[in-house]
């Protein structure tokens, strides 16, 4: 039996959105200059190179597994949810966008109970729409979310969502470095393709804001994982939340880009439906995993 561990999963997932956020201010200077196609490619390329020093040291012994088909299911999720967020950015307001990109714990809850069997009340649902209220605040988008883009917006949402749960589910079996190795592994094989067609010379400066959006995704992605892996996505889902909240505190100190009103009452819903969704009552086990523990 998992034993959930709903406080120590939230401060992860926390430390999981703050990573995010600073590997969003490297991605953003770096995409100035750089395609999107490269940056996905070290994104993920970094992320294998940030366990080669285990692999020298013990072999690939840690990172053998019964479950690959999984792992690549989860690659597959993670990295379709990676490109239609770029297709986002680059064809939507980049306040539609942001709204896509931090929609995903409203889908999370739902996908885990369906897939899973999960615990969904109407406290995890009104939470998760409370936390999305809040992002609206502050992203303030634009009419153009109404536009058939935006389909492309919610599938990334919806990708980002079955990611999350199948890390949940993987994580009876695999820890976290070992989900965010083949995650890496497997995207940086697929993100390989399009650099036939759309590699570009760096500069050092380019390749410094590379690897270090690289290493700030390696180490948000373990925290996550390991983060789902002590609570269920339904429960602990919105403080993912977070995420906008570390972005706008990062934009203020960096750029000066002063929040308004609107955003910083966003900022205090995003901050009351994370709080409230780790406070409230631990789930209860479903009842088929409890008669299977009875067995």
């Amino acid at each position: 039996m998992r034993a959930i561990q709903p406080l120590r999963g939230a401060a992860l997932l926390a430390l999981s959105a703050l990573l995010f956020s600073c590997m969003g201010v490297l991605i953003r200077e770096a995409s100035i200059t750089v395609n999107n196609e490269t940056v996905v490619f070290f994104r993920n390329l970094v992320g294998v190179l940030f366990f080669l020093p285990l692999v020298l040291v013990r072999g690939f012994a840690p990172f053998r597994t019964q479950r690959l088909r999984t792992h690549l299911a989860r690659t597959g999720y993670g990295l379709a949810a990676m490109y239609c967020f770029f297709y986002a950015i680059a064809h939507l307001p980049l306040a539609d966008a942001m709204l896509f990109t931090y929609s995903a714990p409203v889908f999370t809850p739902v996908l885990a109970w369906l897939w899973l069997k999960e615990s969904l009340t109407r406290r995890m649902l009104a939470l998760s729409l409370l936390g999305l209220a809040g992002v609206v605040l502050v992203a303030k988008p634009s009419d153009a979310l109404f536009s058939w883009l935006s389909l492309v917006g919610l599938a990334a949402s919806l990708l980002a969502a079955s990611a999350f749960v199948s890390i949940r589910q993987m994580s009876d079996t695999e820890p976290a470095f070992r989900m965010v190795f083949y995650f890496a592994l497997f995207s940086t094989l697929f993100s390989a393709l399009p650099l036939s067609w759309a590699w570009q010379p760096l500069s050092p400066s380019q390749l410094w804001l590379l690897l270090g959006a690289g290493l700030l995704a390696a180490l948000a992605q373990i925290s996550m994982s390991r983060a789902y892996s002590m609570a269920p996505p339904g429960l602990i889902g919105p403080v993912a939340y977070l995420a906008i909240v570390f972005a706008g505190l990062i934009a203020w100190v960096l750029w000066q880009e002063t929040p308004d009103t609107s955003s910083m009452i966003g900022a205090g819903l995003i901050f009351a439906s994370s709080l409230l969704s780790v406070l409230g009552k631990t789930p209860v086990t479903p009842a088929k995993t409890k008669k299977r523990l009875m067995r």
